[in-house]
């Protein structure tokens, strides 16, 4: 499962992608149920301790035929892309029941079982904002929706969506949306502040808890109670803001049926804190994605001074399917060191699909055919060692610390340090990141160590290979000198020496 005192390790999968190209490997149609076992345990020999099945719910006719309208859009990432590549978005869903051309209900829990025998969680998407424009529940229970007009949908139908209900009944409802972006226009908008709506979400993921052992809620922050009053407030006369928040009240009904249930929130601008509050077990780290990519060492260094029991609740990445690739964003010589900081730090990590094997096609979630791209084996392997890394009891009963870097002098600030101590098994991990293209020299200041003092020591390079003797008390004394190239890194055991 998912402990709040382990180090999680998720890996997302593309489930539909994924599919295809296991059809393709073992030349014989393949769904949820019939995944070979070399397949799983190839997940599992890898260290991954949940797997994030990313749109196995049941996507809807009209989705994929909105998607159908941008096909060219798709096609710099496909280029020989046909149109039954198009099943549309996953996160414009029909209904909370698990696709039948994947193998539906009977072969996912056929699945899950089978992970737990290899110490596998299983995570689904929760969408909470929206479904389909011709969902069940758009059909069965439109007040469940944020109502419109017919002037409304006249003056701006991009934003209002006009259809029937499962009466043949006129309906108008908002189309879903973020309060900084256009409405997405293959979904419509639940209203969050509605008491059906939270009844009704509360026993889908009562159902859904059944299955699977957590979800990962898409854009959980749009339904907090103040952006959503900020996102439809001027809709909602007749549903004043509720006294309790929406998650609140959704997770702590889910909780005390199934208290082992883990909820991970996609969360931006800053409201992880929030989210966190709101039950969540771990919210995703955007920041840390941001600063990595910008490079900026001291950004980097003031986020990770933030208390030790938020940082072990985020969830660190350098891709996901909303993300572009590591692998055009940071490339093959960046990627190593950045993905050695972030999965070392305190918290939970997330790797994608396509990931280890250095992809760098970021796919449209609407297509179900990736393309096929070069395996970069190298990547793959460094990919394999920092995993097996990962497995350490260090990372989850050592003390964490982040440490300073002093440059030397005409040298920029661009290293980013911290560590690991397990003071039970002596055993200490020093992490040393190069976040920037330019060549770093400086001291480590370890005096906060004063365990290592009146010994030599062997820090040793896991990763490369390497290893550099180093006295103990000097290192307390003076700090650790180290040199690193653009982007370089160092995974540091430390070993005594006679």
């Amino acid at each position: 499962m998912l402990p709040l005192s382990k180090k999680p390790t998720l890996h997302e999968i593309n489930t539909i992608v994924w599919l295809n190209e296991l059809s393709r490997r073992f030349n014989r149609s393949i769904n949820l149920s019939t995944v070979p076992d070399e397949v799983l345990d190839e997940i599992a020999n890898l260290g991954v301790s949940a797997l994030w099945l990313m749109g196995i719910w049941q996507r809807s006719e009209a989705t994929r035929q909105s998607a159908l309208n941008y096909i060219h859009e798709y096609r710099p990432a496909l280029p020989n892309l046909e149109r039954e590549d198009v099943s549309g978005s996953p996160y414009a869903i029909y209904d909370y029941t698990v696709d039948r051309e994947m193998g539906g209900e009977i072969g996912l829990k056929h699945l899950r079982a089978r992970l737990q025998k290899r110490q596998i969680s299983l995570i689904l998407d929760f969408i909470p904002n929206h479904m389909a424009t011709d969902s069940n529940w758009l059909k069965q229970a439109p007040r469940l929706f944020i109502q419109g007009t017919p002037e409304l949908h006249a003056k701006d139908d991009l934003s209002f969506l006009k259809t029937t209900d499962a009466w043949e009944r006129e309906v108008i409802v908002a189309r879903g949306r973020d309060p900084y972006f256009p409405a997405w226009i293959d979904t419509a908008q639940l209203n969050a502040f509605h008491p059906d709506l939270r009844q009704q979400v509360i026993d889908t993921l009562l159902r859904i808890a059944t299955i699977c052992d957590g979800v990962r809620c898409d854009m959980a922050m749009l339904m907090t109670n103040v952006v959503f009053h900020q996102t439809w407030g001027w809709l909602l006369k007749a549903f004043p803001t509720p006294p309790t928040e929406y998650w609140c009240e959704v997770i702590s009904a889910v909780k005390a049926q199934f208290p082992s249930f883990i909820f991970i929130a996609e969360v931006y601008w800053n409201m992880e804190s929030q989210l966190l509050q709101q039950g969540f077990h771990y919210t995703y780290d955007k920041r840390l994605y941001d600063r990595l990519l910008e490079g900026n060492a001291g950004a980097i260094r003031a986020h990770l001074i933030a208390d030790i029991s938020f940082q072990n609740r985020l969830v660190r990445f350098i891709e996901n399917h909303d993300e572009p690739r590591a692998g055009s964003t940071f490339g093959y010589e960046r990627q190593p060191g950045v993905a050695v900081l972030a999965f070392t730090l305190p918290g939970a990590v997330l790797t994608f699909h396509g990931q280890f094997e250095g992809a760098k096609v970021k796919l449209p979630v609407q297509l179900s055919r990736a393309p096929q791209e070069v395996v970069n084996p190298t990547l793959k392997l460094f990919y394999r060692n920092l995993f097996k890394e990962l497995h350490s009891s260090i990372y989850t009963k050592g003390i964490w610390r982040l440490f300073d870097f002093v440059p030397s002098a005409g040298f920029p600030y661009n290293v980013i340090a911290h560590g690991w101590v397990d003071a039970a098994s002596v055993a200490y991990r020093l992490i040393v990141v190069n976040v920037s293209g330019a060549f770093a020299k400086g001291i480590i200041p370890l005096k906060d160590w004063q365990t290592l003092a009146d010994q030599q020591w062997a820090l040793v390079d896991v990763m490369h290979q390497t290893e550099y003797l180093w006295d103990g008390s000097r290192m307390v004394r003076e700090g650790l000198y180290v040199e690193l190239q653009g982007f370089g890194y160092h995974l540091f055991h430390f070993e005594k020496r006679p």
